[in-house]
């Protein structure tokens, strides 16, 4: 240690350094937290798609109309696993969830699945 340097700020510093380069790595290179999921032709309508790493379903209920919602049921956090007549399916106890608004079709699970904010540019679908 330098004169005049105490090990407290010796130790506030490099921690600092050390979180700074991290902290950078966060968001995209725009500035936003989220991602780019893809394209709009990726997602049919009347249907959706899961976004496994993501966490994510988006769904397109009506030509145009893209709407995004959490992929982990509600009812023990089981990953989605299909959008298929209309509804977003899991795989563990059957829940079932409406692809218009996440709300339950079929339980076990009683609540809905949580929207997720998403921004379409384009074709291009991101998560904000």
């Amino acid at each position: 240690m330098t004169e005049g340097a105490t090990r407290r700020t010796v130790l506030a510093t490099g921690a600092a350094a050390i979180v700074a380069p991290v902290a950078a790595c966060g968001g995209n290179a725009d500035g936003s937290s989220g991602g780019d999921l893809g394209s709009t032709k990726d997602i049919p309508e009347g249907g959706g798609k899961i976004f496994k790493d993501q966490k994510v379903v988006v769904t397109q209920p009506a030509k145009g109309d893209f709407k995004a919602f959490s992929a982990i049921c509600t009812h023990l956090g089981c990953t989605v696993s299909k959008v298929a007549n209309g509804t977003i399916d899991c795989p563990c106890h059957g829940s079932r969830f409406h692809i218009a608004d996440g709300s339950v079709a079929h339980g076990p699970a009683t609540r809905p699945l949580p929207a997720k904010s998403i921004k379409v540019q384009g074709n291009s679908i991101k998560l904000t």
